[in-house]
């Protein structure tokens, strides 16, 4: 019997079509936006917060990010089609059709709000719903393919978990969720610059100015550097505000610490005029999500074992 053209199983079309929806909402990245949701309410609590309360408001936040994420693949699948990293996408290889993929969008911009809303609390559901403006509209739409600062202001929407967490906790946003929302504003570009430098050529083939496309590596390390003291200082900013103690502070001494020491190796090496592949600039895209995931953790532990510092008791 010829099994060429044997048909494929129900079961795995629908597993393949599932996971095509799945890989819409960008999961990885989901992941990291929740690492910066928790810790937020642990502080915000100054304990152990409500653990359905967590599990409600980690729920409307996958559905919430989920969204914003399909919407840009809707969006970019044109370019994505053009770049290797992406050339894989479900809209670029037809899994699923941009049709299907905007009323999932859209569904899972209702299910988020209406989760939030009911389940969470109003002032919760409007960041999330602004996040998703923010980032399919503003960074998707309008920044990402005319200015090199796109990820800068665009990157706003990814900071809006900061400001999520909190208000489950307080519904509120107290200086405390600011900073920390700051944090990230400034953690982002050096966090994605270092990507867009190993990708370059992807994002100059299909159009899109990202920073290192349109300014040569060096003006690109310095910028990374520039944006990473900013973060580590405003990291910093966080003690005094908060009444951190020394769990926190020295989780952000240490990560902010390498943090700055891969940014200063990033420049030296473009100063250098050493080929991508020496610079290896993905080094400290790799570390910029273990800096985030160590200084979030000392956001959470720090209320849990308080250790005051002197002076701030």
């Amino acid at each position: 019997m010829d099994r060429t053209h044997a048909p494929v199983p129900v079961t795995s079309s629908r597993r393949r079509k599932a996971a095509a929806y799945v890989a819409l909402t960008k999961p990885r990245i989901i992941e990291l936006l929740l690492v910066t949701t928790v810790p937020v309410m642990f502080l915000a609590q100054r304990g152990l917060p409500d653990l359905w309360l967590v599990v409600a408001t980690l729920v409307g936040g996958s559905l919430s990010a989920g969204a914003a994420n399909t919407f840009n693949m809707v969006y970019d699948r044109d370019i994505d089609a053009q770049m290797g990293r992406t050339a894989h996408r479900p809209l670029v290889t037809g899994e699923v059709t941009p049709r299907a993929a905007m009323v999932f969008g859209i569904l899972l911009t209702i299910a988020s709000t209406a989760w939030l809303g009911l389940l969470v609390n109003p002032l919760s559901a409007a960041l999330s719903l602004g996040a998703i403006l923010l980032y399919a509209v503003g960074y998707t739409m309008i920044l990402k393919r005319r200015t090199a600062q796109n990820i800068v202001w665009g990157g706003i929407a990814g900071c809006m978990p900061t400001l999520i967490g909190w208000s489950a906790v307080t519904n509120s946003v107290q200086w405390p969720a600011i900073i920390l929302f700051l944090v990230i504003f400034f953690w982002t570009p050096p966090h994605y610059w270092p990507l867009s430098m190993r990708f370059t050529e992807d994002y100059a083939r299909a159009g899109v100015p990202m920073l290192p496309v349109v300014e040569g590596n060096v003006t690109v390390a310095r910028q990374i550097v520039a944006y990473s003291w900013v973060m580590v200082a405003t990291s910093l900013a966080l003690v005094p505000v908060a009444d951190m103690g020394w769990l926190y502070l020295g989780a952000a001494l240490l990560s902010g610490g390498l943090f700055l020491r891969e940014a200063h190796r990033l420049l030296s090496a473009a100063r250098a005029g050493l080929s991508q592949a020496k610079m290896r600039p993905m080094r400290l895209f790799h570390f910029s999500i273990t800096y985030v995931s160590l200084l979030f953790l000392g956001v959470a532990l720090d209320p849990l074992l308080h250790l005051p510092l002197p002076g701030l008791v």
